[in-house]
């Protein structure tokens, strides 16, 4: 059965003019043949039936029975198919709608398609990679709230956590390798400085992934800006979702990178630290 909430069903409802019995624009043809292509399922399927078995109930009843990843590519299609249809009254002369209603149609198109993404799965393929790298339980429950931010499908309003994090992450590591920074330094800098540390040491081994971190360099530097300006970290408007959503996926996986060098550099050492008086042969 789908995660979905009342307020979340009655939105995609509302968007697929579902309140008649129909769904879209579609006819039980075209419909079935919909539903096959997007998710490769028969929606006459007895499994579907439901109440007068309209369009719209069979659709709910998919929704009932279907696990959250189906039901979140299916719905995702759907509300893509509609807002097409909707573009083409707008458009066209027959049946014409105004712009105004218009407007709200997309603003609620946006809104339902962040609820087919959140079925679909998490919005940042590596948010596991967001975790203290030492015993700090105000860390990890900064880490937590972040996950959590995710997890309800609102990136843009962790943006400035995500930066903390990432602050915090970063000076430990510098920590870790005698690295030193001063208290104020900016986000930029101290990545700078543990890239250079990275590099220095031959931790790195292609030049194509010491461009890339060196990227991140700069990346990490419009970060700043991004959380003295546009997070809630001030009194500012806060970034859009899909900016949000990018910013999260290429810091995330570039913490996950940083901790597979950080294991990599770390069982190096055990293995140079090895007493060979002690091994038996």
């Amino acid at each position: 059965m789908a995660d979905l909430k009342l307020q979340e069903k009655n939105k995609i409802e509302k968007f697929l003019d579902m309140s008649s019995g129909y769904v879209s624009n579609f006819s039980d043809r075209t419909f079935r043949e919909f539903i096959s292509d997007a998710v490769d399922l028969d929606i006459d399927d007895e499994k579907y039936h439901y109440a007068s078995n309209s369009k719209a109930n069979r659709l709910r009843q998919f929704i009932k029975v279907e696990e959250d990843y189906t039901v979140g590519k299916l719905l995702s299609e759907l509300l893509t198919h509609h807002l097409e249809h909707l573009k083409d009254r707008k458009a066209g002369s027959w049946f014409n709608i105004e712009n105004d209603e218009f407007d709200l149609k997309e603003e609620l198109h946006k809104e339902c398609q962040k609820i087919a993404e959140r079925l679909k799965g998490n919005i940042v393929n590596d948010i596991n990679a967001i975790k203290p790298n030492v015993e700090d339980l105000d860390f990890k429950k900064l880490s937590e709230s972040i996950k959590d931010s995710i997890d309800k499908n609102l990136p843009e309003i962790a943006l400035d956590r995500l930066h903390t994090f990432v602050m915090k992450y970063i000076r430990e590591l510098c920590k870790k390798h005698n690295i030193t920074y001063l208290q104020d330094e900016a986000l930029h800098s101290l990545f700078g400085k543990y890239v250079k540390f990275l590099i220095a040491n031959n931790h790195i081994e292609s030049e194509m992934s010491k461009r890339i971190l060196r990227t991140s360099i700069s990346n990490l530097d419009s970060f700043n800006d991004i959380r003295n300006n546009r997070s809630f970290a001030h009194d500012n408007p806060i970034l859009n979702y899909e900016e949000s959503v990018l910013i999260f996926n290429n810091t995330s996986s570039t913490i996950k990178f940083i901790e597979a060098i950080e294991n990599r550099v770390d069982n190096n050492k055990e293995v140079h630290n090895t007493d060979w008086k002690d091994l038996e042969f």
